[in-house]
């Protein structure tokens, strides 16, 4: 049988060994990919290999299946008679070619998997890797594409990097914004400005919501109306933005609001007020010292106290102020801890602002616009105990209630 084999024509022999050598490829790689592949992933997914449903889901395990038939053809072309000693050399060359780059796509696989576990841990939100990762995937495929050229072309890759450094100057513009967005992340990432989760606003970029993406290119915010946002990463380091994380980790949300009381309600109290006031628990130990300084201020003045205008007298709105801050100190809701005062803006033509400086205790932000709201109905309903007014623009009814009372009048 040798000897019949050995009177074939060589070239016969040649095709009918490469038709076998891809029939044997192509058996391996059903094995590998139909059964050894579907083994090994039952085996990461069961939990006997550490993350490895992570490395199934990025198809890492599929992208290194493809080296056998690769590596199979690689050596077998070698053993078969009749092929020229070049066209052996091609064809082994691309296939080398071939596993390098298969090897190259599967580490980039690897890369995004071990970013997806790193995500996975609690740390990942205050140290974001995801442009590091990608950076490090762009080198991969940099050196990768460098080696398979190296392999086909049978030349040393240190060749290729002698001309790759030639080419610096126009890496470096096409790579312009890589650049700056492995620059901001590492800045980001170094100086703890920016996580994921984290509130910021930046208005020029239409951003105003929650970071749920820190990558080397873009940062993505989803707006409260649930828009997304996609902002360049070296944008945050060369424009300002608010980063509300403080605010979240300081325990307290602000309240900076102001009621706004009409002028002409503003009085002082009579003595009968005064003494009707004290019904209020909350003012009760304010109005009885008050009362004493007034009294020892008023003894000093002698004769000139008898003229009420020579007296200090309690007033409606600073009685309002003064209970307003007590309230706000006994509220269950408002951080007693924290900044709280009551205080007068300057007045103007919306009235005499009074405004509101405290922090809720809670800084989910349902909870504190319901404390929020819940602050100002008691203290907009209670103003009239104190013969205060809200002030507020004329209303058509407004103007039709003089009108009757003036018609009514004449």
């Amino acid at each position: 049988m040798f000897e019949q084999l050995q009177t074939l024509d060589p070239t016969v022999l040649g095709a009918a060994g490469l038709a076998l050598l891809i029939v044997v490829a192509i058996i391996a790689n059903v094995v590998v990919t139909r059964v050894l592949l579907r083994l090994v992933r039952r085996v990461a997914t069961s939990g006997a290999i550490p993350w490895g449903d992570r490395l199934v889901r990025h198809k890492v395990f599929a992208r290194l299946a493809h080296v056998v038939p690769a590596l199979i053809i690689a050596v077998g072309i070698a053993l078969l008679p009749g092929f020229p000693e070049q066209l052996v050399t091609v064809i082994q060359n691309v296939a080398m070619g071939y596993v390098a780059l298969t090897l190259t796509i599967a580490l980039a696989a690897t890369l995004r998997a071990g970013n997806e576990i790193y995500e996975s841990f609690p740390q990942s939100r205050d140290r974001p890797l995801k442009g590091v990762v990608q950076l490090v995937q762009i080198v991969a495929y940099i050196v990768g594409g460098i080696l398979v050229v190296a392999i086909v072309f049978e030349q040393s890759p240190l060749l290729f990097l002698s001309g790759f450094g030639a080419m610096t100057a126009v890496l470096l513009l096409v790579f312009k914004d890589t650049i700056l967005g492995l620059v901001a992340s590492i800045q980001l990432t170094a100086l703890d400005m920016l996580r994921v989760g984290d509130w910021i606003e930046m208005p020029q970029s239409g951003a105003d919501g929650d970071v749920i993406e820190v990558s080397l290119h873009t940062i993505k915010v989803q707006n409260w109306d649930k828009t997304v946002t996609t902002i360049p990463t070296h944008r945050l380091i060369a424009e300002s933005f608010r980063n509300w994380r403080a605010m979240s980790e300081s325990g307290g949300r602000r309240i900076k609001r102001a009621v706004n009381i009409d002028q002409a309600s503003i009085r002082f109290l009579e003595t009968d007020e005064v003494d009707d006031l004290k019904r209020f628990a909350l003012l009760a130990g304010y109005l009885g010292a008050k009362q004493r300084e007034l009294a020892e201020a008023q003894a000093d003045l002698g004769e000139a106290g008898s003229v009420s205008v020579n007296r200090r007298r309690l007033t409606n709105v600073g009685t309002f102020r003064a209970y307003t801050l007590a309230y706000l100190k006994a509220h269950a809701k408002i951080n007693a801890d924290m900044t709280l005062l009551v205080r007068q803006s300057p007045p103007g033509p919306q009235g005499l602002p009074i405004e509101i400086y405290c922090f809720t205790k809670s800084t989910d932000w349902i909870v504190y616009e319901d404390v929020q709201s819940d602050v100002f109905d008691h203290l907009i309903a209670i103003l009239p105990e104190f013969g205060l007014r809200l002030f507020q623009n004329p209303a058509g009814s407004d103007v039709a209630r003089l009108l009757k009372q003036t018609e009514l009048s004449s």
